[in-house]
């Protein structure tokens, strides 16, 4: 399939996994500060202290002793999102909204104070960072503006955009589908939606195997749909790139109706999928952005190695 769309071979514009590793990652990421981005609490705490709008932080549960008394004080937010910080993958994240006679709703069911703190313990146990122990967070929930309901109104979609060295290289925005329980991650079942992001429009879905105009729940189409408060996208990408001392990211963003862009979360390791979404390798992404920033620091010599970068299928490391 790959080869309907790249020139596969030791030339090509497309970055691989080893690729990746040996030539974005290894350099430019530091192994002691991956933690900065893997855990949650820890990148919240540098995106508040450098002013960079994310959702609010309501708590944070290390101990299995301190569930009851601070999800009691949670109680009085009427929504709110429960995620495990070091997760991934969206998995072991609730978002809880209150009801009629203040009965929690997560996922169009009634969730009992009990299952809640069933789940927290969970999440602290480490069931879904793979790790002994990990913290639960307990933050704002955002509420996404008008621009993605017109796409389609259910889940929490996202923005990625990967940076290299402080710069927005390439973009798409995730999206859940009737299929993906929520979930914006390709893995998951959602769509990856391309960007021009230097016009900040929508280009193409991607929705794992084929090329589509309109997201598969919704038949209008989508090319060249203006991304509303793109310039203010780009910026906080920015920002955050140059808050973690970290030079190759992958940075989450949302559009809160209210409050605008909202940095989610930021990965030391982006997915490689985000180049079939946008039908463009990371190499030539980055030679574009070297030709539009003379001070940029040249790194044309990614992948001089005889193997040929292989794109792993849907599912797998690939996808992000």
């Amino acid at each position: 399939m790959l080869g309907r769309f790249f020139n596969i071979g030791p030339n090509s514009e497309v970055v691989g996994l080893n690729d990746r590793n040996l030539n974005l990652i290894y350099p430019n990421n530091p192994r002691k500060h991956y933690a900065l981005a893997d855990d949650k609490v820890k990148s919240k705490e540098i995106l508040h202290k450098n002013h960079i709008a994310c959702a609010e932080t309501y708590a944070v549960i290390n101990r299995v002793s301190e569930i009851k008394r601070i999800w009691t004080s949670c109680k009085k937010y009427d929504t709110l999102a429960i995620k495990p910080a070091n997760g991934c993958g969206g998995n072991g994240i609730k978002i809880l909204r209150k009801r009629l006679h203040n009965n929690w709703i997560s996922g169009g069911k009634i969730i009992h104070d009990q299952q809640v703190v069933h789940h927290i313990m969970s999440i602290i146990s480490g069931v879904y960072s793979m790790g002994s122990t990990d913290s639960c967070l307990i933050e704002e929930c955002i509420v996404p503006h008008p621009f993605f309901g017109e796409i389609y109104g259910t889940g929490v979609p996202d923005f990625r955009i990967i940076t290299l060295k402080h710069k927005p290289v390439l973009a798409m925005l995730r999206m859940p589908t009737s299929k993906s329980d929520g979930k914006a991650n390709l893995h998951q079942k959602g769509v990856g939606i391309g960007i021009d992001i230097n016009k900040g429009t929508l280009t193409q879905v991607f929705d794992g195997k084929r090329y589509l105009d309109h997201h598969p729940d919704n038949p209008q189409t989508i090319t060249g749909k203006p991304i509303p408060y793109w310039n203010e996208l780009i910026e906080i990408s920015k920002a955050t790139a140059k808050a973690f001392p970290l030079d190759y990211l992958g940075i989450d963003l949302v559009i809160d109706k209210t409050k605008g862009p909202q940095v989610m979360e930021v990965n030391v390791r982006p997915g490689l999928g985000i180049q079939l979404v946008n039908k463009m390798g990371l190499r030539k992404a980055i030679a574009l952005v070297e030709e539009q920033q003379s001070k940029y620091v040249p790194i044309r010599k990614l992948s001089q190695y005889k193997e040929s970068p292989i794109l792993k299928p849907i599912g797998e490391q690939l996808v992000g």
